[in-house]
């Protein structure tokens, strides 16, 4: 057999960084008295076992591409950039409620730039930070020069309001960065991977199609608008005994310790493992640690860039400094990279 002496080209690009971050954050600020009554617990209770104080839900007006796209509007303006320089989009969610076509073409539709790569991604709560990994490989590839990464969730539409295990966690809100070409490394290699034995720990219950026929044959059934619901102990267990290892890995593929760091802004889920996280890492004292959770909640693949938003705002002396990002959720799956932030608009 003949060998093809044909050689497939391959692009190269550059390092990659983040530019600007952007978000958005409903006006509504929903407080724990506003949901002990129906959960039959207290203010103290939530606060002592997750430390939020507050979320914000969504109004029936903002629906989750609004959002994705005011937190886009704001990374862009931030970066100084329009949509027309952005080649690739990609948005994580795991409740925009529909299959098809994504959140990301929808997104471009609106903002005027329909030419460009698009298309979501499905990580749940680690969903940022897989799409950092993916925007950062696309810009060192050459496929891409401007990724706009969108994390944006309106969970409010998937909580059972009486579900004593959720009602009080999740809450709504986008967060985007810009993330484009660099001289020098911005963005660390990804840790990633998942336990699927436990993928049921966390999930939407029920289906969207609820079967109610044979074992062979679909037929037609009444569709039910899911709620997630979690197994909070295994969960809990999960994250804080293998995420401070995973984020040490992502660490060591960046050439660092924690003692390089400058911040940590792990995924918002909850304020005990993110205390536990950081003593299981032995992290000094002066790394700033994002605690966003406590007024904004659990936004799911929003978490992490509204974090980040938010601790740039009230530490603006972290621009360009070194922060570690991890985030964990529904898979159980996880991802975490070691990032430059972002200088100052």
């Amino acid at each position: 057999m003949e060998v093809s002496k044909l050689s497939i080209k391959t692009r190269t690009g550059s390092e990659s960084q983040i530019l600007a971050v952007g978000s958005y954050r409903p006006k509504r600020l929903v407080p724990n008295s506003e949901i002990v009554d129906r959960i039959e617990s207290s203010d103290e209770w939530i606060q002592q076992r997750t430390g939020i104080e507050s979320r914000r839900f969504a109004d029936e007006s903002e629906t989750l591409l609004d959002m994705a796209i005011w937190a886009a509007e704001d990374a862009l303006k931030n970066a100084h950039l329009t949509i027309d320089d952005v080649d690739t989009v990609i948005v994580a969610t795991i409740t925009f409620p529909f299959q098809a076509p994504s959140a990301a073409t929808a997104l471009l539709q609106r903002l005027g730039n329909p030419k460009a790569a698009a298309f979501d991604i499905n990580a749940a709560c680690a969903g940022f930070c897989y799409a950092v990994s993916m925007a950062h490989d696309f810009v060192k590839a050459g496929t891409s020069k401007k990724v706009l990464v969108i994390g944006a969730e309106k969970i409010s539409d998937f909580t059972d309001p009486s579900d004593r295990a959720t009602a009080f966690i999740f809450a709504d809100g986008a967060g985007a960065v810009i993330i484009g070409e660099s001289k020098e490394a911005g963005i660390g290699p990804v840790e990633w991977g998942s336990d699927a034995d436990s993928r049921d720990a966390i999930q939407m219950n029920p289906s969207w199609i609820d079967v109610r026929n044979t074992e062979t044959q679909l037929t037609k059934a009444d569709v039910k608008w899911p709620n997630i619901s979690q197994e909070g102990q295994k969960v809990f267990r999960w994250a804080v005994f293998s995420m401070s290892k995973a984020a040490i890995k992502a660490l060591d593929a960046a050439g660092l310790t924690v003692n390089d760091i400058d911040a940590f802004i792990p995924h918002q889920a909850n304020i005990r493992i993110i205390e536990t996280m950081a003593k299981e890492m032995d992290m000094p004292e002066r790394v700033i640690i994002a605690d966003d959770i406590r007024t904004n909640g659990n936004t799911s693949a929003a978490s992490i860039p509204l974090a980040m938003d938010a601790l740039l705002k009230k530490h603006p002396e972290l621009h360009g400094k070194i922060a570690l990002l991890i985030g964990y959720g529904a898979g159980l799956v996880y991802a975490g990279q070691v990032v430059k932030l972002p200088p100052k608009p």
